[in-house]
């Protein structure tokens, strides 16, 4: 093998396993480790740099980052990365005086997003400090999108959306038209603005085909409608008897909060298998200890009525079967129909994007599925001035997923209105600092703690289920969250070998607990891998390779099982390893001079 090139902003960023598959790249623990220190602020301030809404996704992000967690690898459970993100919003206190300057004087250019749900919303945060002039457009009377509209208040409290979203809105260069819906692309682009971001969302959520849908409507509902409704005060009770179709978080919402609006006998039904189930597990576990059953493996068939009230409905009973390719199908059992009654239907099984105010002929193309033709990293539509993001570029995603569109969308944008290449893509910024304070003092503590995941306090469901504006979780306090801290394993402070240092005396490979380090004859990758100290099977991780030894053989570390413990680097006498704090930083607009119209 080639010797690995740790110039590659990527080769770090890979290990760092939690950072690597947050889709807006957080530098996971960089903020742990300032939590750890009592920093709040700045822990804050760290992930509102890369994901925007530090408090609203520490309570409702989809985690990426924690099956990712290399604690995974040595426990059963990884560290709560998200739940810590909330301690540092919780504690942060005022940051206001710490968010970027908008500059007195614009730079000449008008941007227009449409919606003003996170991806929209990360374009004017991305935009504004640069001198540009983001107008925001969005039909309803308050920001935040699906965040403010679909996520009912027992999981986010309305006050933390309003901090949230007032960071970017309140603070200058960034002009709000709520309550005003966008109905024609052509005639936003005709008021002269250099750039239009889409981020509507997918706001069309999928219907119920069956018979005596239509006779029962004035009973059945959509899922992400009627959250909308809960959370504008338009709802407030529901039947007693409630059936909630579909198996993703928005499911999980519409059970939960039917509990809370008087439902009594609520339960989800899914027409595919618990484990395969869209929802979070956690979400699921949630609704469980709700008192909420979810029965799995049933079909819609009828919807029952009488003379349109509705009474309940029919599932056929369905299996899986896979064929030789993995590809599943669900299969009737010949078992009989299950009959359920219910007085309410709730239908969340899916969403779908909608943009009946795109005129056809507004150089926008969409494919066969309704969706936009987009370059896939730079966002830009078949209209070069038209960029899309969030729900609106690829479908329904989630929160986390349209900031990441929103951060790159901002960077297209910059460089198209300074007339540059939008594909040619700015580099992250990467730091690599030695963590050496003396022979065998280290500026971070990396000692292993064998303690299991720390249980995020509820409060007790008989008091949670009398108010649906009540937050169930009542997030870590700071003890608790100094605690789980110590659970990280400081994945961004990497092992780096200098060859020439190295005198081969084995040490390092003596002292690793996981036996990831060895010295050997080079060779390919495939048979590198089966002759190390133990063998790297996750082909996903790379291995680290150098040489440059005295003797001619090669350094090897399988990237996989290292824990970045540092104890190779405490026992080397002559310093060939060295422990490295790794930072990066995803590309974001710069400041440039500014230019006119």
């Amino acid at each position: 093998m080639k010797p690995t090139d740790i110039s590659s902003p990527d080769y770090f960023h890979k290990v760092v396993d939690c950072q690597w598959a947050c889709p807006a790249h957080t530098p996971v623990p960089e903020y742990i480790r300032m939590i750890a220190a009592g920093r709040y602020a700045d822990a804050y301030m760290v992930n509102w740099q890369s994901n925007v809404f530090p408090g609203i996704l520490g309570r409702t992000c989809d985690r990426p980052c924690e099956p990712a967690c290399r604690r995974g690898r040595v426990e059963e459970e990884p560290v709560a990365i998200c739940r810590l993100k909330r301690v540092a919003a919780d504690n942060k206190g005022d940051v206001s005086h710490r968010m970027p300057a908008i500059p007195a004087q614009g730079n000449g250019k008008r941007i227009a997003c449409v919606g003003a749900g996170p991806a929209s919303l990360t374009v004017a945060r991305d935009l504004a400090p640069l001198g540009y002039e983001v107008h925001v457009f969005d039909g309803q009377a308050k920001a935040g999108g699906f965040i403010r509209q679909q996520i009912p208040r027992f999981r986010l409290p309305e006050e933390v959306i309003d901090e949230e979203c007032g960071y970017i809105l309140d603070r200058g260069g960034v002009v709000s038209h709520l309550n005003r819906r966008v109905d024609s692309l052509k005639a936003l682009l005709d008021e002269g603005y250099d750039a239009v971001f889409v981020g509507s969302g997918a706001p069309r959520g999928r219907d119920l085909d069956v018979p005596g849908r239509a006779e029962a409507a004035a009973h059945i509902h959509l899922g992400i409608d009627w959250l909308a409704s809960v959370s504008f005060g338009h709802v407030k009770e529901v039947g007693k008897r409630v059936i909630v179709l579909g198996g993703g978080n928005t499911a999980m919402d519409c059970c939960r909060s039917a509990r809370r609006l008087g439902g009594e006998d609520v339960k989800v039904v899914v027409r595919s298998g618990f484990e395969e189930m869209k929802a979070s597990p956690w979400e699921k576990e949630d609704a469980m200890n709700e008192g909420i059953p979810i029965l799995n493996f049933l079909v819609p068939k009828q919807v029952l009525h009488d003379n349109g009230r509705l009474t309940g409905m029919v599932f056929e009973k369905v299996a899986a079967q896979y064929d030789e390719k993995g590809r599943r199908q669900l299969l009737p059992t010949g078992e009989p129909d299950v009959t359920i009654e219910a007085d309410t239907v709730l239908v969340a099984i899916g969403q779908e994007n909608a943009f009946p105010w795109i005129e056809r002929d507004a150089g926008v193309e969409f494919d066969r599925w309704g969706l936009p033709k987009l370059d896939q990293a730079t966002l830009q539509s078949t209209n070069p001035r038209v960029f899309f993001g969030g729900d609106a570029a690829f479908g329904p995603k989630n929160i986390i997923w349209a900031v990441a569109h929103g951060h790159e969308a901002a960077v297209s944008i910059d460089l198209f209105c300074r007339g540059e290449d939008v594909t040619r893509r700015p580099p992250p910024e990467v730091r690599l600092t030695s963590q050496k304070m003396g022979i065998h003092e280290w500026a971070y503590d990396n000692a292993v703690s064998p303690d299991l995941r720390y249980k995020v306090p509820h409060i007790p469901p008989e008091k949670a289920l009398r108010d649906i504006t009540i937050e169930v979780e009542l997030g870590f306090d700071r003890e608790m969250a100094y605690l789980e801290t110590q659970r990280c394993l400081n994945c961004d402070v990497q092992t780096v070998f200098t060859a020439k240092l190295c005198i081969e005396c084995d040490a390092c490979v003596d002292i690793c607990p996981t036996d990831c380090i060895t010295f050997t004859e080079n060779g390919d990758e495939d048979d590198l891998r089966t002759r190390l100290k133990a063998p790297a099977v996750n082909l996903y991780q790379d291995l680290y390779v150098q040489d440059g030894l005295k003797t001619g053989r090669v350094m090897v570390k399988d990237e996989d099982v290292c824990l970045h413990c540092g104890m190779c680097a405490e026992r080397c006498p002559t310093g060939a390893w060295d422990m490295q704090k790794f930072l990066l930083e995803t590309a974001k607009p710069k400041a440039h001079a500014c230019h006119s119209r």
